[in-house]
């Protein structure tokens, strides 16, 4: 408190805002009150300084005033988008991204982009401008806030669908646009808001003087709230002394004492009263360790009860409790301070003091509200068990203290015999200090009083009775009682600070060690075992894990072995995955459950879920354990996210390297087989002869020639195509000469099949790469003649389609199967059948490629059946507007 330094979290987010934009939002009530009228008039001013500005979007909505800001301001055209037959204007992000202006003028912050932009929203477009270093100015009715969504429509019945995430306005710069209720309503009656139309049904609606008096206190808490949020963040920041009070912030302390909940529940109700953040504190003292179930389980319910209420809940170690509410308070730079005044007995507040009147005495700018509790009948009272045996001394203790004082009156006899010392009262203090040190308070008084009994018995005269002749001995026996009581006080209180020492060593201990075990986890089963078995063992309890698999989510390991959950168990477990939130016994969700399940979570995912229980029916974690019981999950959900990353990297590396070998064997053999096939079709069309028998021989081995000549011709497109090795050059190209030299170069294949070829008059020429539509079509129809009936015949059709074009290719055969559409076109796939013939599954697969490659679009459907119950197959290439060359008419 006296050496302030700068908070960490705080210096952090002021350096992630150094490179990015500033954001300033023109906050209002309702539509109407002005605010892109000033954010327009604000822009404007900026630019005549001399700042580079300009409009990215604006929205008038007919207004003429409005409009008139506009004036001399850059306005980026809008980019208009096709979306169901109409035509959308929206913010040109990358016109903006490229221009790159010092400001921009967004309005409409909570505003939806249209289908196919890049964001959906446009405050994301904001967020990818201010994290590209331009600074915006944009608009925004405080009814578009996420959070006070439901609190709008409660009163206006009105849901706003378009909303924002209140987080925008944590770093927002705030300017509110206000006018008073009777105005707006005037200007929205004189059609200054909208046309008269909807004017009067907003009048008789959303616009009443009651809902808009609303909204209007609404859009000033909110603003005032972030403003002393960002208030405070600078201050800590700058590690700047004080309270900076420019609006009130609460602190209720919380114990185990009766009375917490009313405590609870009075600072809830003044919070509300002024408006104001407010956050129930327990400080954790030595003391703490020795609470029992009863007090534990009333500090869980307080703290609990603070959280259903809306307050943040804190949990802070010190020495002391005056100590750790003057810390929190002042980290918190709180202004209001609830505390509780139990009834305290007199001998308590005489060894302990009162904290009330040390808070009020001595802290500074403060107020301290006090609430008495404990008197209230009407409190449940907190169940204590009885004082241990332990806390009035051990045998052992009160064994060693009475030899030590029987050693020490007989070394005081051999010392008197030796002469006449009158100091002997002084061996006395020996087991008065051990006693006191080693064994506590009581023991150490017992102590005192024996040794005081003993030195005035055996020493002082007359001796061997208790009479005290001489009052300066009685100096002595006040002397060893006094060293006793102080003795113990101070042993104890190094006691307990070393007992908070070490149960925060455990603890940190307890995470340094199993952090150090989980960098050696390398499996799932192994993680799941260690920390079944570690946070079993740490917290004292059954432990279990859960993760999903194709039947749900199920119990997979457990601590110890026999552990099992019932079916309301599993129910709050799969809750838990579900909401990613605690579920179970000490949340807020199936509490009927005796577990207690945390979601194994890793960048806003959960992965599993870890539940937690007793065997004693106790609750599973203590408050003082949760911190220690998230800490520990946190770092398991790290180190599971790793083991699956890993697994995922491993199975990414398998398919590149089974892809590459696959590349690899594909152009080896296309290269290695390509110019024998092409030496043997020279040689078979050079050689002729007059023989009717050797020339169909010939002609049988030419075709399978020119079969495996295509089949190498297809592996080696396939590498191309997986490489990403096409390159195509577009150029007009016209469909009926390309069906025509596709048709040539199957002549043989298709001989015994019907063509029915249908190509429009009014079908333009396409610009596509010659090559690579030409392997499309014979692809196509060599696919058809395959799978088709023999001698079955084989539409070619090209027609127009609105502004597009299609031409399809269409068999008559078994088809497709429902569902096997799209998987036709993969690699090497295959629709085995009765009708269907074995092949590589290239020639499909091969088509899509060239097509993408081109822009085109490829699809395959089942053909309708004909009068003989015969169906087929059809396959579709889409050409969009930018294929097709329209040539003028003459």
């Amino acid at each position: 408190m006296n050496d302030p330094r700068p908070d960490p979290d705080a210096l952090l987010r002021a350096a992630a805002r150094e490179n990015r934009g500033r954001l300033k939002v023109f906050l209002g009530a309702a539509p109407g009150v002005g605010k892109t009228y000033e954010m327009l008039a604000e822009g404007a001013a900026l630019a005549r300084a001399g700042l580079d500005v300009v409009v990215g979007v604006a929205e008038t909505h007919g207004r003429a005033e409005t409009a008139a800001q506009l004036a001399g301001l850059e306005i980026v055209p809008l980019r208009r988008m096709a979306y169901q037959g109409h035509a959308l204007d929206e913010m040109d992000m990358d016109a903006i991204l490229e221009r790159r202006p010092a400001l921009v003028l967004v309005d409409e912050l909570a505003h939806t982009n249209a289908p196919g932009s890049r964001h959906d929203k446009r405050w994301q477009d904001v967020e990818e401008l201010l994290a590209a270093g331009i600074d915006v100015h944009s608009t925004l009715n405080i009814q578009h806030l996420e959070s006070l969504n439901d609190v709008v429509a409660s009163f206006t019945h009105v849901r706003v669908r378009e909303t924002l995430p209140d987080r925008m306005l944590e770093e927002a710069e705030l300017e509110i646009v206000d006018i008073p209720p009777d105005e707006l309503i005037e200007r929205l009656r004189q059609g200054k808001v909208y046309v008269p139309e909807e004017a009067t049904r907003a009048l008789g609606a959303f616009f009443s003087k009651s809902n808009l008096s609303a909204l209007r206190e609404l859009a000033l808490r909110r603003a005032a709230q972030a403003v002393d949020a960002q208030m405070l963040d600078y201050v800590r920041a700058h590690a700047m002394a004080g309270t900076w009070a420019a609006s009130d912030r609460l602190v209720v302390a919380v114990s185990e004492q009766p009375g917490s909940l009313e405590l609870v529940r009075a600072a809830k109700r003044m919070a509300d009263a002024l408006r104001a953040p407010w956050t129930a504190v327990h400080i954790e003292t030595p003391r703490s360790a020795r609470f029992s179930d009863g007090e534990n389980a009333a500090l869980a319910d307080a703290l609990h009860l603070a959280t259903q209420l809306g307050g943040q809940v804190a949990t802070l170690p010190a020495e002391t409790v005056l100590a750790g509410l003057q810390r929190f308070a002042a980290e918190a730079r709180a202004t209001q301070l609830i505390v509780g005044k139990s009834s305290r007995s007199r001998w308590f507040e005489l060894r302990h003091g009162s904290i009330v009147d040390r808070l009020v005495r001595e802290t500074q700018g403060l107020a301290v509200h006090v609430l008495p509790t404990g008197d209230n009948a009407a409190q449940t009272p907190v169940p204590r068990l009885t004082r241990p045996r332990g806390e009035w001394g051990s045998l052992s203790g009160y064994l060693v203290s009475f030899a030590l004082t029987a050693a020490v009156t007989l070394m005081g006899t051999q010392i008197l015999r030796t002469g006449n010392i009158s100091d002997l009262g002084l061996l006395y203090l020996l087991p008065v200090m051990v006693a006191a040190t080693r064994y506590g308070l009581r023991t150490g008084v017992v102590t005192g009083l024996l040794c005081s009994i003993g030195y005035n018995f055996f020493f002082i005269p007359p001796t061997h009775t208790l009479t005290i002749e001489d009052p300066r001995n009685i100096l002595t026996v006040l002397v060893l009682l006094g060293v006793a009581v102080v003795s113990s006080q101070l042993a104890a209180r190094v006691r307990a600070h070393a007992l908070q020492a070490q149960a925060s060593a455990a603890q940190n201990g307890a995470l340094a060690g199993f952090a150090r075990l989980l960098t050696g986890v390398r499996t799932v089963d192994d993680l799941g075992h260690l920390l079944c078995a570690e946070i079993g063992r740490l917290l004292a309890g059954n432990a279990v894990l859960l993760m999903p698999g194709d039947d749900g989510l199920s119990q997979r390991w457990s601590w110890p072995k026999e552990a099992h959950l019932e079916t309301l168990d599993l129910a709050a477990a799969t809750w838990a995955y579900d909401n990613n939130a605690p579920a179970g016994r000490g949340s807020d969700t199936l509490t009927a459950s005796e577990w207690l399940f945390h979601p194994l979570a890793a960048g806003g995912a959960a992965m599993g879920v870890f539940g937690l229980a007793r065997s004693d029916a106790r609750a599973p974690v203590r408050p003082d354990q949760l911190p220690l019981l998230l800490s520990l999950l946190d770092q398991a959900a790290l180190a599971l996210d790793r083991i699956l990353l890993e697994g995922q990297m491993a199975e990414l590396s398998q398919v590149r390297e089974r892809d590459r070998l696959r590349h690899a064997l594909l152009s080896s053999v296309s290269h290695d087989l390509r110019t024998p096939l092409t030496t043997i079709l020279g040689t078979l069309d050079a050689v002729r002869t007059t023989d009717p028998e050797q020339e169909e021989q010939m002609a049988a081995a030419r075709g399978e020639a020119e079969r495996l000549h295509r089949f190498v011709t297809n592996l080696l497109d396939m590498a191309r195509i997986e490489a990403g090795a096409l390159h195509g050059k577009a150029e007009p190209v016209d469909l009926e000469e390309a069906v025509s030299g596709a048709l040539h170069q199957l002549r043989a294949l298709l001989g015994g099949h019907r063509l029915d070829i249908t190509i429009a008059r009014d079908v333009p020429m396409v610009m596509v790469d010659p090559h690579l539509f030409h392997h499309c079509l014979t692809n196509l129809i060599e696919n058809a003649a395959k799978y088709g009936d023999p001698g079955g015949p084989i539409a070619i059709a090209a027609r127009r389609i609105g502004p597009g074009l299609e031409l399809t290719v269409a068999d008559r055969g078994p088809g497709i199967p429902p569902g096997e559409e799209e998987r036709i076109f993969e690699t090497f796939a295959r629709i085995e059948g009765s009708d269907r013939k074995g092949g590589t599954g290239l020639g499909l697969a091969i088509v899509r490629g060239f097509a993408l490659a081109m822009g085109l679009s490829v699809s395959a459907a089942a053909r309708p059946p004909d009068a003989d119950g015969k169906g087929g197959a059809c396959f579709t290439i889409r050409f969009d507007p930018a294929h097709l060359r329209e040539w003028p008419t003459i």
